[in-house]
């Protein structure tokens, strides 16, 4: 029950931003005076729809975006002549820029908010410190990272040793470890197979206790079994002004993130079916339908229930500046792909004054049919490959 809760709250977060988004450009388009007939949540069959003025407002079968409507958004569409002052193409460049920005903007806007109001009311996440103290003894060996148990999985090397919750690691095969970082180099410097003493002091021992714990092999990487304590985390309420700070710095740190993604994808895709799929930042991407299913994950994990609203939240906050993100690249039919038509005619009709001739005028979008088929072809390809991903080899939380 409550994965669907899960699954349920992020379609609901995901209509919203897109109607916040085709909201931008309904609002900005009537401020300027432009006619649009046309405002909807989803695309296919029409499950409800009511006209308010000039504007039918509506919601689609399919809750895989929205649109809007606006008269003469190309001069390739056929206008009435009474629409005619009003059509999109007609309007100065620096409204035209407006209204094609305002979606993306309404999403940077929300994202930011809830950035903000995460800040306010839930508070900023401090991690704390990992220690050297065990938290959780695992109890199986899985057979990859991010795999639980199954059944026939063999003990953990730590289970089988007898390792508890609660004792502190002071050396791992001979090497001393003062903090997580050096127990964790320890770990990964040692092979697996091999039996290595490990030092413990144990509450309630006299004295420190010798184990020898032989390592598996997960990945081709030593695996313990342990879960190492932390000390110090918690949540902290901010103000006003550290959460407007810790806003802008979640935004920055996203389109970096974004970035690293893109530059990462194309690499990435070979191993969208494979085991090793999130070992890189392109394969961390993920459809609708994969959103869809972390978000359920989210609900129906142990964790706190600040945890949990902790980590939707973000995940809307993802989910918005995506939509940004993506909206902002040069290529039609994105947002980013008209703003660069009207910068085009813009440069061009400086460039004719500045010679003396006159201004030719809107771009002939016939000629940019070919890319934009292409641009379309690329995404909803994509789009495809992510869904069929998250179907056969689902995104999981981190454990």
């Amino acid at each position: 029950m409550a994965f669907l809760f899960g699954a349920a709250a992020f379609v609901v977060a995901l209509l919203v931003s897109v109607m916040l988004h085709e909201g931008g450009h309904l609002l900005t388009a009537k401020r300027f005076g432009m006619k649009a007939t046309q405002y909807f949540v989803g695309f296919g069959p029409t499950l409800w729809s009511r006209r308010r003025g000039e504007t039918e407002y509506g919601v689609k079968a399919i809750p895989l975006g929205g649109f809007v409507k606006i008269v003469g958004y190309t001069p390739l569409e056929e206008i009435d002549p009474a629409d005619r002052e009003r059509a999109f193409y007609r309007q100065p460049a620096g409204r035209r820029a407006v209204v094609i920005g305002a979606g993306v903007a309404a999403n940077l806007a929300f994202a930011f908010l809830l950035l903000m109001l995460m800040a306010l009311t839930v508070g900023v996440r401090e991690p704390g410190s990992v220690t050297t103290t065990v938290d959780e003894v695992t109890a199986c060996v899985p057979a990859g990272v991010r795999d639980g148990c199954g059944d026939g999985r063999p003990r953990s090397p730590a289970s089988a040793a007898g390792l508890r919750p609660g004792d502190r690691v002071v050396s791992f095969g001979g090497t001393p470890v003062a903090d997580w970082t050096q127990l964790r180099d320890a770990i990964g410097g040692a092979e697996p197979g091999r039996t290595v003493p490990v030092v413990v002091e144990r509450p309630g021992a006299p004295r420190p206790l010798t184990v020898p714990v032989t390592l598996a092999d997960v990945g081709g990487k030593p695996f313990v079994g342990i879960a190492a304590r932390v000390v110090g985390g918690g949540y902290e309420r901010t103000g006003p002004i550290n959460a407007a700070v810790f806003a802008a710095r979640g935004l920055g740190a996203a389109f970096t993130g974004i970035g690293e993604v893109v530059v990462d994808l194309p690499s990435a895709i070979p191993k969208l079916f494979s085991p090793e799929r999130e070992s890189t930042p392109g394969g961390q991407v993920g459809s609708v339908v994969g959103a869809t299913e972390v978000s359920g994950q989210i609900f129906s994990s142990e964790s706190s229930a600040r945890d949990k609203l902790t980590l939707y939240l973000s995940l809307v906050v993802s989910v918005n500046i995506f939509l940004g993100a993506l909206n902002v690249l040069p290529l039609l039919p994105l947002d980013g792909g008209h703003l660069a038509v009207v910068a085009y005619e813009r440069a061009r009709a400086r460039l004719a004054r500045f010679r003396g001739r006159p201004d030719p005028g809107t771009v002939d979008m016939t000629k940019l049919l070919p890319i934009t088929y292409l641009a379309v072809l690329i995404l909803v390809g994509l789009g495809v490959l992510l869904i069929l991903a998250d179907v056969v080899n689902p995104l999981r939380l981190p454990q």
